[in-house]
């Protein structure tokens, strides 16, 4: 028998790939040429173990079986070019500025290739090494030149000599030479320590050592989606025969991955809702009618089917994890409304939980009349609440004669207890951490959860990172507004915003003034999304320097305030009272004012520096403006210019105000965790999958993943077990969460 023509393998064969599997999770320390520098090295990318390090593939190719002669080189495009360096000149044509130039030469001509910020290369590059360049031709002063966005020394000065000798000798080298670049360059991370060239030797050890393990996933998906087995796609990954075969591979792993998280979160919802009592609510009560009868509006049909699919999940055997889904202005607000309704003909008790008290308040004063005129009991909770206010909520809830609390995560306090809750509602999840979620249900016996989030979410990333929630979504804006016209601005022609917010305050208006920073002393490292080789461009704008500036000097006779995260409480819901009541004109702020902040007065807002923002950011904010009968205007103030990234993203939001076509290009161009605000709160990322390419996976493994979980919920099968080693290797915290609480 035989393990290589799709037999049964022989008894030695099967113990060898065992001994592989189990050598994955040993240090990786053990692999050849992991010397104890490299080893350090790799760490600090996260390399810790041999699986880890068989995993850390590469991110591009070179094709050096198309490589591109110099005389050839076409001015305009983007080639592989391998030649021997002539000429290394360090140069400051600035202050401030070093370049490295490098003549590069084969025998069919010359190119110079520019390397900006890199003064360390005229040390690591010297005459007669072989080096190749990847990147965009160019012409100028008489000569091809080039940016390279890649460079690597394929061989160094004296091994070319060592090689030309025995070229000369007529060598076995000799014989090599014509095919010496006929093959796929892999090109892996790497950091400061570490060469791609001692990176290729530590994987292409790792894979002839350890490569062929065991294949976690189960054989039926691997035949069904036609995929490569995983040793196969390790070895094409890290060293293809050809690019197709690289993107196999790639899709492969990609899989494994999404496969990987979607298992984990829905087995970790199975193992949660072991031995639960589920709440089955009442979804045609007194309340509800009451409630349907006091809306000064009816529903649209988009927020009737959301507020049947929410009902359904409430009245059913099971806890809800349903996660809503609305652009800016398309009123989830009504749709939760509905929920909580349902709670109170329940005789049960349900927590809002918002991530500013902004927002907590903004609920309690659009929900409450309406609660009160349907007889239903609710409080609300931030952490500017006064004491004795906060006990007698307290001892309300924990008496049942509460039903409804809003609140920020105030409502997490200890001295916060509920009689009998039964559905927490969570806006704009990310926004919190994992803790503070779990925190929150915890205060009841299985209750439902209905997340809700005005961030426009593409499906594949929605199902994807949210695999284990039901989606609804609405997309419809039941009071359309206004409308919003969004322009760009050079900070030169910043005028015009300034005369635009005159304006608006003299007819009798308001305008908000967003900045990256809080003052002056914030040195931006944290800012919401900083394009490549732009953080150099003049320093961000603060909000209390702009505040001071606007208040003392530009509007001088205007009415200017200020809001920021890193105010207390009370004095962001103070200023925010202000502007709402219009005893402020102009309100300066960060982000703070993102999400939920509704003053339809406010008609114009200027966005300084928006290039540091991200598409769904910008989008948030001028959702601000434009809510009322008067039209809004928006400025984003930006350096960028030309066709960078930058300019490209604050064109596409004057073209579009359609947030999902701006969160489809945002996750194209950005990281999925960079787009759901991960960074700030610890979530998992993706690392091998494309989800604007790889749409088909998400959808596959997210079905496939629901059905192995669906047919055995711990994944603890023949079948099943091994990718549940797998899962727990990967996402552990996802899926042994539930069971340790």
């Amino acid at each position: 028998m035989s393990g290589r023509g799709g037999t049964l393998p022989t008894i030695g064969e099967a113990a060898s790939r065992l001994a592989c599997t189990r050598a994955w999770d040993g240090d990786v320390s053990r692999l050849r040429y992991a010397s104890a520098t490299r080893s350090q090295a790799l760490s600090r990318m996260g390399v810790d173990t041999v699986r880890d390090a068989l995993l850390h593939v590469p991110h591009r190719y070179l094709d050096f079986s198309r490589v591109t002669p110099i005389g050839r080189a076409d001015v305009g495009s983007e080639v592989t070019l391998v030649g021997v360096v002539d000429k290394v000149t360090l140069k400051r044509p600035k202050p401030r500025m070093q370049l490295v130039e490098v003549a590069l030469v084969d025998a069919t001509g010359v190119i110079m290739c520019a390397f900006f910020k890199q003064p360390w290369l005229a040390e690591q590059l010297h005459v007669g090494d072989e080096l190749a360049v990847s990147g965009k031709v160019t012409f100028a002063y008489g000569f091809r030149q080039m940016r390279p966005q890649f460079h690597e020394v394929v061989r160094q000065a004296s091994e070319r000599e060592a090689g030309a000798q025995g070229a000369r000798g007529g060598g076995p080298q000799a014989a090599g030479q014509a095919s010496a670049y006929a093959r796929i360059l892999p090109v892996h991370g790497v950091t400061e320590g570490l060469s791609p060239a001692w990176m290729r030797r530590i994987a292409s050890a790792a894979l002839a050592d350890y490569g062929d393990a065991c294949d976690f996933m189960p054989a039926s998906l691997v035949a069904s989606h036609r995929l490569m087995t995983e040793a196969r796609a390790l070895r094409e990954a890290h060293f293809p025969s050809s690019l197709v075969a690289a993107e196999h591979a790639r899709r492969r792993l990609a899989f494994d991955e999404l496969l990987c998280l979607q298992a984990a979160l829905l087995a970790r919802q199975a193992i949660s809702l072991e031995g639960t009592r589920p709440h089955a609510h009442v979804v045609d009560g007194p309340h509800m009618r009451a409630l349907l009868a006091a809306m000064p509006f009816s529903l649209t049909g988009e927020q009737e089917r959301a507020a049947r699919e929410i009902l359904s999940d409430m009245a059913a055997g099971r806890p809800m994890n349903r996660l809503l889904l609305g652009d800016v202005g398309t009123g989830k607000t009504a749709v939760a409304a509905v929920a909580l309704a349902a709670v109170a003909d329940s005789g049960t008790q349900a927590a809002v939980m918002a991530p500013t008290s902004v927002l907590a308040r903004q609920y309690a004063e659009k929900l409450g009349p309406l609660f009160d005129r349907a007889h239903i009991s609710w409080a609300l909770v931030t952490g500017s609440t006064p004491a004795p206010e906060r006990a007698e909520t307290a001892a309300s809830l924990a008496a049942g004669e509460t039903c409804v609390l809003f609140g920020t995560t105030a409502v997490l306090g200890g001295d916060i207890r509920f009689l009998d809750l039964s559905l927490v509602v969570v806006d704009e999840q990310h926004r919190f951490g994992v803790g503070q979620r779990t925190a929150l249900r915890t205060k009841g016996t299985a209750p439902d959860q209905l997340t809700m989030t005005a961030t426009p979410i593409p499906r594949t990333l929605a199902l994807s990172v949210y695999g284990d929630l039901a989606c609804s979504r609405i997309t419809e804006r039941p009071h359309a507004g206004a409308g919003v016209t969004t322009k760009t601005l050079t900070p030169e022609n910043v005028d015009v915003a300034h005369t635009a917010i005159a304006d608006a305050v003299a007819a009798g208006h308001q305008a908000y003034v967003v900045c990256p920073l809080v003052d002056d002393a914030d040195d931006g490292s944290e800012l919401d999304d900083v394009p490549e080789g732009e953080q150099a461009t003049a320093r961000p704008h603060s909000a209390q320097a702009t505040y001071e500036r606007l208040r003392d000097r530009v509007f001088p006779e205007l009415s200017v305030g200020i809001v920021t995260g890193r105010m207390s409480a009370a004095e962001k819901d103070e200023a925010m009272a202000d502007f709402r009541s219009g005893v402020t004109q102009v309100l300066v702020s960060t982000t703070v004012i993102e999400v939920g902040v509704d003053v339809p007065n406010a008609t114009v807002m200027m966005v300084w520096d928006a290039d540091r923002f991200g598409l769904a950011t910008l989008h948030q904010l001028r959702g601000r403006v434009g809510r009322g009968e008067w039209p809004g205007t928006v400025f984003l103030v930006s350096a960028a210019r030309g066709t960078s990234p930058a300019k490209r993203r604050l064109s596409a939001l004057e073209r579009t105000s359609d947030g999902l076509a701006l969160a489809e290009m945002d996750l194209a161009l950005r990281h999925e965790g960079e787009v759901l605000g991960y960074r700030q709160s610890g979530g998992v990322t993706l690392h091998l999958v494309d989800l604007v390419a790889d749409a088909d996976l998400v959808e596959a493994a997210h079905a496939d993943a629901r059905a192995l979980v669906d047919e055995d919920p711990a994944l603890s099968g023949a079948r099943t077990r091994p990718l549940a080693r797998e899962v727990r290797r990967r996402f552990g915290a996802y899926f042994e969460g539930e069971r340790s609480r």
